[in-house]
């Protein structure tokens, strides 16, 4: 439950943000009356990714075995690739993620209704896809009944509290620590959803080794137990993986845990302008 409370937290933050700066630019600006629109395209991108949820649960359970398994392991490699792109842009962009909302609104004003209700869609549908299918397939990867999406509701809600507050100013967010810490934290979620999505190939023979297992230590943490139970709910920790799970595992938390939390190199200083008097 908690590693789908803070994907649901994470994610839902975002785009509650993103809703907040909409709003609040258009109501400091004396633009009430074009609050419609973007509501409507709100609404329209939140129905789009409780749609694509609702496909991704009901499309898959009539599918055979092995097309599931192929299903959920490829929509598990795509989800943290996108979840992979979306920290890394979130952690670069973040200080200027109100500038670059207040540029889309000015342009969307000036083209009319449709292009306000088609800014608001698209800057928080693509939050909402990208969290239906990333909790979707950490839900899949804990397989633990209805815990992990009660998890991810009570994250999504608690961003919806927190982005409220946000916007009656009774909240202050340093949204670039926020979002370096919550971002390193979903990038060790997100190594587990991926291990767990290379398993369902190997079920599907896409990737062999199935049996070739890197340790087992079941009898130490069994998979029933509380303790087991947290950490595959947290990190999708399995006691027996495979070696190619292990090692696709490794591969990509080292290097990206690496390349997210390494400082950006300063900006080059501008040359130095020599007076004339001076060149002279």
């Amino acid at each position: 439950m908690l590693g789908n409370y803070l994907i649901g937290l994470r994610e839902g933050l975002e785009a509650s943000l993103v809703v907040c700066i909409l709003i609040a630019y258009l109501v400091k600006t004396g633009r009430k009356d074009r609050l419609g629109p973007v509501w409507t395209g709100i609404g329209a991108a939140v129905a789009l990714a409780m749609a694509f949820g609702a496909l991704l649960q009901f499309g898959s359970s009539t599918l055979t075995f092995e097309a599931q398994e192929t299903l959920g392991g490829t929509l598990s490699v795509l989800s943290v690739g996108l979840v992979t792109w979306m920290v890394f842009w979130m952690r670069r962009t973040a200080r200027h993620l109100r500038s670059e909302l207040h540029g889309k609104l000015d342009a969307a004003l000036a083209m009319g209704t449709g292009a306000l209700v088609a800014t608001a869609f698209l800057a928080v549908g693509r939050e909402g896809l990208e969290t239906s299918l990333f909790i979707w397939t950490a839900v899949q990867a804990t397989g633990d009944g209805w815990n992990p999406l009660v998890g991810a509701t009570l994250g999504l809600l608690t961003s919806v509290v927190l982005g409220w507050l946000f916007y009656r100013g009774a909240l202050k967010i340093n949204l670039a620590k926020f979002f370096t810490w919550t971002g390193g934290m979903l990038v060790v979620v997100a190594a587990g959803v991926l291990a767990y999505g290379v398993h369902d190939l190997q079920e599907a023979d896409w990737i062999p080794g199935l049996h070739a297992l890197a340790f087992d230590i079941s009898s130490t943490v069994p998979k029933t137990s509380w303790y087991g139970t947290l950490l595959k709910g947290v990190f999708n920790f399995q006691p027996d993986p495979t070696k190619v799970q292990v090692w696709v595992w490794a591969l990509y938390l080292a290097p990206t845990l690496y390349f997210f939390f390494k400082p950006p190199k300063p900006a080059a200083a501008p040359p130095r302008r020599v007076p004339e008097t001076e060149a002279a």
